[in-house]
């Protein structure tokens, strides 16, 4: 477990938002770190929290296989909250009692504060709008506990042993649908744990080049750069640490952005002075792409060939002591949860032998796997990396392979990197880039009639697609506005040959999901 001084362990059983608990948390400045409910308790120990959440989770605690955790958590004397599921498992280890609910209750609800008084509440008021998902209810609390909220369906909707600082709530407050739920969020982390807000990026910065330092030694460190936020932040971070011993691998897979591999090697080497080697090898992935209409083939064979062509680099530089990947603290929550940690490792990379002898050896650095995008962002701002690149929008590995719906060719690849060009410099040119989460072109190969002048045209179909999210877990169509849009349309059918017919994808995810393949 990491040192960060004093923060909030969370025991993760399953929610759909234990993330955004962790995310809540370190908006106050205060470290959050997520572990499974299985992580031994000799681990937790050691790591010292100044406080414990316990997640919701989707099972009942009547089932047979449901998450549970033993009564040593309550005693090492550290402040407890329990969110839903998490107040289960306070009521389970306590002897109160729960059974299943005659009406589930999922959505916005109304709690009643019994105990305003309670340090959990203060600041509250006698009634709020929360978000419930339940399908269980506490119906009497274990002796010692005092009921501190209610609401329609659930008598007992929170519970408090002051004594202990053990907190119990039925409602997310970690949820934004919860009015005053991070009111009762900083309540537990600051009144109840008295943890000090001392999480920020400066004091990243300087204990990350630290370790690095540390840990390289006088090694060296190869990185595959994709020219995206990750990657980006991760480069300029190491480089601050080691310098020249860093070797930046780019390769131009020729499914990338119109001039991104120029803009890559003009902004890597040039302005960021990075160590960097260029390798075009976009003919090779078109090679291994022709013919291949099926989404996962394509990243198949992308992935392979990727490995291939930055493996081939690796032994021209000569022997390197240490991978780096940009895994964020996303991919390690889901590994660690449910896939063990080797999962950590980026899937295309660990099949190599020369860089499973860096796995098995733990020759992996990882500087950015404590952090969410947001906090990406925010550390790439600090190290002076500029607000265009750090606010770039996501981009698949695949690249625009997986946006070409059907076979991947040359001559389709430049028809969607003229067309994604134009959505992209029309969006930024409206002011409107920074509000959305993405936006792209998605070339179809669907031929429909069009008419151009006097002639009758048989032509392919751009689809635009805009999306407003916060973690990509879930995202809505964006309402661009009419101008815009006319706008798009009118420049790709004049200015793309090959397109006469362009459409908006008004779908929400889920069901759909954000990109097309």
């Amino acid at each position: 477990m990491t040192e960060h001084g004093r923060h909030i362990i969370i025991l993760d059983f399953g929610s759909q938002y234990t993330q955004l608990i962790a995310r809540r948390v370190r908006e106050q400045k205060v470290y959050a770190e997520i572990v499974p409910f299985s992580h031994p308790i000799d681990e937790i120990k050691k790591a010292k929290p100044g406080g414990i959440i316990l997640s919701g989770g989707p099972s009942s605690i009547y089932e047979k296989r449901s998450p549970k955790i033993g009564r040593e958590i309550f005693d090492l004397g550290v402040p407890v909250l329990g969110i839903c599921y998490g107040l289960y498992i306070i009521v389970d280890a306590f002897n109160g009692s729960i059974e299943a609910a005659s009406s589930r209750e999922y959505g916005s609800a109304h709690v009643s504060i019994l105990k305003r008084r309670s340090p959990l509440f203060k600041g509250l008021k006698k009634r709020e709008k929360v978000w419930m998902s339940h399908g269980d209810k506490v119906i009497a609390p274990p002796p010692g506990f005092t009921v501190t909220a209610s609401s329609e369906n659930a008598e007992i909707a929170a519970i408090a042993h002051d004594d202990m600082r053990i907190y119990g709530v039925q409602f997310h407050p970690e949820v934004h649908h919860t009015i005053n739920g991070v009111k009762v969020l900083k309540n537990f982390i600051f009144n109840i744990c008295s943890l000090a807000p001392n999480w920020d990026m400066e004091n990243f910065i300087e204990s990350s080049i630290e370790s690095i330092k540390k840990t390289v030694g006088s090694g060296t460190v190869l990185l595959g750069l994709s020219g995206g936020v990750d990657s980006t932040v991760t480069a300029v971070l190491l480089q601050r640490a080691i310098g020249s011993r860093l070797y930046c691998v780019f390769v131009n897979n020729g499914v990338l952005r119109k001039d991104e591999a120029k803009q890559v090697v003009e902004r890597f080497k040039k302005h960021l002075k990075l160590n960097l080697i260029h390798v075009d090898a976009s003919k090779r992935f078109m090679d291994k792409l022709k013919g291949v209409t099926d989404p996962e083939l394509k990243r198949r064979a992308i992935g392979s060939e990727f490995v291939k062509v930055f493996m081939a680099e690796a032994k021209k530089i000569g022997k390197f002591d240490f991978l780096a990947q940009g895994t964020l603290y996303p991919d390690v929550i889901e590994s660690v949860s449910s896939k063990g940690p080797s999962e950590t490792i980026k899937s295309h990379h660990n099949r190599v032998p020369e860089i499973l002898r860096l796995i098995k050896s733990g020759k992996i650095i990882e500087p950015l796997k404590e952090l969410f995008k947001d906090e990406v962002r925010e550390l790439g701002l600090k190290l002076g990396i500029p607000d265009e690149l750090i606010h770039r929008h996501p981009f698949p590995g695949p690249g625009l392979a997986i946006r070409i719906v059907g076979e991947v060719t040359p001559e389709r690849v430049k028809i969607l990197q003229q067309a994604d060009d134009i959505v992209v410099s029309e969006t930024r040119q409206a002011g409107l880039y920074r509000s959305l989460w993405q936006i792209f072109a998605v070339f179809l190969p669907v031929r429909s009639v069009g008419v151009m002048g006097d002639k009758r045209t048989y032509e392919n179909v751009i689809a635009v697609r805009a999306v407003t999210s916060v973690d990509a877990m879930t995202a809505d169509w964006a309402y661009l506005p009419e101008e815009l849009l006319r706008k798009i349309s009118a420049r790709i059918i004049n200015e793309v040959k090959g397109i006469n017919r362009v459409v908006y994808d008004i779908s929400s995810k889920p069901p759909s999901t954000i990109e097309w393949e």
